[in-house]
Order: structure tokens, then sequence, then C-alpha cells
């Protein structure tokens, strides 16, 4: 057993940055929630006991996993599953279990990295990469959240084209989830409870839209059943499979999941408040999955039902969703609009999240300590730059806006190895994570994991590639980026290899942190 005096040390120092002045971190201490002392009846010396369950606890940990579920549901997701129901029907409900499931893994142990170590994914990586490596893994960030970026405010301003019944062009609904985006950031300066609140409202928004066309539509409960339970697949559903689970685990979000935790005041120093935290940011992310996973089912269902075996089955997209539901069920109540709804509330959430994300990714890995406001407007412009000459060049084509979601998709499916292994290297790190460290059958579990998505994206990558890339010229450069990307990769994983031998050997080291 340790000694208390150990024990009271965090797990992690916090690095000089050479300049003396102080770090960026993802919340000051007065925006945090304050947990520290509610429900709690363990002495105040006794440093390892977990206090036990409480219900006002969790529900003051409640928030950051619903954040965080945003991601499962933002309209690149909604496309994937009205995809693969209008194509495949219920047979790939199992796999959306399955995926989700392994989100859940990869998020939890975002949290997990986040809590233990007072640390962000994108701040550990700074500290732990060479300058050459830590910016490469910084540019990668980027632009797998630029692309998410790009499909979640298209998606929003596709809802708003629908809700306008086409009176609000594509690129004036992008300026529109542009200005939404910082009038809701705002409301983050009167607590991150409160915006909390308003995540709580767009996903329940999502979940009433989406379940009402499910009780409209009136899926086959035995169908649907069946599809969750008997695992199916076939050579016509592999392009559906591969989208289903590549679009579950969005690099951006490992990032802002490790470092959406630290919202709440944790005693770093008490190893006993540590575990407490991590137990109830994994049942709250767990139930904020769950919830993620009936809404995601909601939508394949509905169209699965609707257009499963039919001939316009491989045409449905987001743009056109909408007017095939309408004219399908028609109704009352318009199933467009309803379906308009869902799709806004989707891309609103997920648009303020990448914000987010791209915050504490631009913050983590330069260490840059800007004021909230410019670091959303120089994120934000990121995004939005590329998104207006997007809708401005493809508002008149369908079919072009679905070339480009597929581009979209390939340019995220590659940076999803740049989070997933620095995120597996550093939990399973003894130096970072102390006691916190994850063993060896959670570590198998997580690498075998990682290596499916990854294997999986690759498929995804390859198929694209062998179809789109022709001429020796292309087809030489896309080979020449493939082995500096492979290398990279090799690169990753061995100095995670090599850090686990050296560190294996060695004590782990706790040292006091200054400050608070």
């Amino acid at each position: 057993m340790p000694s208390n005096e150990e024990q009271q040390q965090p797990l992690l120092t916090k690095t000089e940055d050479g300049g003396g002045g102080e770090e960026e971190t993802a919340y000051e201490s007065d925006e945090k929630v304050h947990v520290i002392g509610v429900d709690d009846d363990a002495p105040d010396d006794d440093w390892a006991k977990t206090p036990p369950f409480s219900w006002k606890k969790l529900w003051l940990f409640t928030g950051p996993g619903f954040l965080m579920s945003i991601a499962f549901l933002d309209p690149g997701n909604l496309e994937g599953d009205l995809q693969a129901g209008a194509i495949a029907g219920y047979s790939l409900l199992w796999l959306l279990l399955w995926a989700t499931a392994m989100g859940l893994l990869v998020q939890l142990l975002s949290a997990r990295l986040g809590v233990a170590t007072g640390r962000h994914l994108a701040e550990l990586c700074r500290e732990e990469y060479p300058n050459w490596a830590r910016l490469l893994l910084w540019v990668m960030a980027e632009l797998a959240l630029i692309g998410a970026d790009i499909q979640e405010v298209i998606g929003s301003a596709i809802a708003i084209k629908i809700l306008s019944n086409g009176a609000v062009p594509l690129w004036a609904g992008v300026v529109i989830t542009a200005c939404d985006c910082f009038i809701l950031l705002f409301l983050e300066n009167y607590g991150v409870r409160k915006l909390e609140a308003i995540f709580a409202v767009l996903i329940a928004t999502m979940a009433v839209s989406f379940a009402w066309m499910f009780g409209e539509t009136k899926p086959n409960g035995v169908e649907l059943l069946e599809g969750i339970l008997i695992p199916k697949l076939s050579s016509k559903t592999i392009q559906q499979a591969v989208g289903v689970v590549g679009c579950i685990i969005m690099p951006h979000n490992v990032f802002l999941h490790s470092a959406l935790v630290q919202s709440r005041e944790i005693d770093q120093r008490k190893i006993g408040r540590i575990r407490e935290a991590i137990n109830y940011y994994s049942i709250e992310s767990t139930i904020a999955l769950a919830i993620s996973f009936v809404i995601n089912l909601f939508v394949t269902t509905v169209f699965a039902k609707a257009f499963y075996g039919t001939e316009i089955a491989n045409s449905i997209g987001l743009v056109n969703a909408g007017q095939y539901l309408q004219e399908k069920f028609g109704g009352g109540i318009p199933i467009l609009y309803i379906w308009g709804i869902g799709l806004l509330a989707a891309g609103q959430s997920s648009t303020i999240t990448g914000t987010y994300a791209g915050q504490f990714i631009m913050g983590g890995f330069l260490n840059m300590r800007l004021k909230k406001w410019l670091r959303a407007l120089i994120t934000r412009s990121c995004a939005i730059i590329p998104t207006m000459i997007v809708a401005l060049a493809f508002d008149a084509s369908d079919d072009m806006l679905d070339v480009l979601n597929e581009w979209l998709n390939v340019l995220q499916s590659v940076q999803i190895p740049f989070a997933l292994i620095p995120l597996l290297c550093l939990v399973s790190k003894e130096e970072i994570m102390g006691v916190f460290k994850i063993g060896p059958v959670l570590q198998t579990v997580s690498w075998l994991v990682a290596a499916l998505v990854i294997v999986i994206n690759g498929y995804l990558l390859v198929e694209f590639f062998s179809s789109e890339v022709n001429g020796l010229l292309l087809t030489s450069v896309v080979a020449a980026f493939t082995a500096a990307y492979v290398a990279f990769i090799i690169y990753l994983i061995s100095r995670g290899i090599t850090f686990s031998k050296l560190f294996g050997q060695l004590p782990a080291k706790r040292i006091t942190t200054t400050g608070s």
C-alpha cells in the first residue's frame, strides 16, 4: 500500500514550456463545476478510498459524455445510417450496435486519460513527441476536424434549406450556421452547465423527431430484432458495413472527450476521487452512447422500411432523403419537416462541439493561450471558409455533394490512426497514468479494436483510390504519400512499444505541480 504522501502527489507533472509562462489548460479553475465535498462522508485523510455511489454526484458529472455523443449523431453519421437502411435493410443493425460499443471503449479510454492526468490528449502529445511529430499530428487532427466540420455545417445548411422550402440557399445556410455557433458558444460565459443544457435540448430534439418518424413509418419489429441479434453480411452490403464502422470513431472526438472531462473539479491528489470520477464518467458516457445508438437505429430502420429493395435505394442522401420520405408517406404533419428539424439539431450541435474540439486541439498542440472568442474565431474560420466555397460550388448539384461527402469521409478515415495510436500508447504508459494504467487484457482488446477500425478504414481507402486514381503520375504521388503515411503509423506504434518496455523497467515518477 503506498504511503499517504505518495498518494497525495498528482499523477503527472506539468512540464515547463521553456518560456516560463503559464500553460494552456482546457478549463480555468473558476469555470469548473464544483464537485468536491458534495455528498462526501469519507474522512479527509483517506486518500485511496473511493466514496460510495451518489445520484447527486452522478448528476453533477453528467454532461461531457453527452457532448461527446454528438459526434455519433452528426449529419455524416445520419447519412451513413439512411444509406445502410435503404441499401442493406435491417441486416447491419448488429454492426451498428457493436460499432457503437467499440466507439464507447475508445471514448472511455479518452476520458480515463483526461481524468487521471488532468491533461487532455493534445497537451500530452505535445509533451510526448518530438516537434516534427507533434506538428504533423496537429496538422492531421486539424484536417480531420475541417473535414468533419464541412459535413456538419453542410448538413445544417441542408436542413435550413428544407425548413425554408428552398428559400434559403446552401451558402446562406452556412452563414446562419456559423453565426448560430458563436451565439451558442457565448452561452458558455454563463457556465458549463448552461451550455450542456443546450446540448441536452438538441439531443432531445433529435430523439423526438426521429422517434416520431419511426412511429409514423412502423418498421417491422421482428426484422429489427433479428437485425440486432443475428450478424449478416454480404458482398452487396460490404460498402455500407464499412461506412457504419468508419463513421463511428471520429478523430477529433477522441481529443475532445479527454478535455471535456476536465470541466469538473476533481482533487487530483486523491486516488479515490480520481477513481470515483472515472466511474461516474463511464456511467454517463455509456448512457449517452446508448441513447445515440437508439437514435441511429431509428434513422436506419425508417429508411430500411421505406426504401429497402426499391430502385431509388442507391440514390438517397441527405439532400433528397426528406423529399423521398414525404413522397412515400405524406401524412398530416409533413415528414419532410420533421426530418429537417432532426437534421438541423444534429448539424447545429455537432458544429458547436467541432468548434470546441478545435479550440482544445489548437491550444493543446501549440500551447496557445488565446482568448476563447479568438480561438473560436480561428477554428471556425478554418472550417467556414472552405465550407462556403463548397456551398457556392456545389449548391446546384446533389450528385457533386455526394462525391464531396465521399472525399471528406476518406479525409477523416486517413486521420483515425493519428488519434487512436497516441491515445492507446499514453493510457498504457505507467509514467503518465500511474495506478490508472490499463491492464494487459484491456490493452489487448483496445489494440484489437484499433487495428480493426484502421483495417476497415484502410479497406475504404483502397476501394476509393483504386476507382478514383488513374494515370502514372497520380498513382506515383498517391503511392509516395501512402508510403510516408504507413511509415508514420509504424513510427507511432514503435515509439509506444519502446516507451512500454522502457517504463516497465522503471518506477513511475510522481512529481508535484505548481499552482493549485
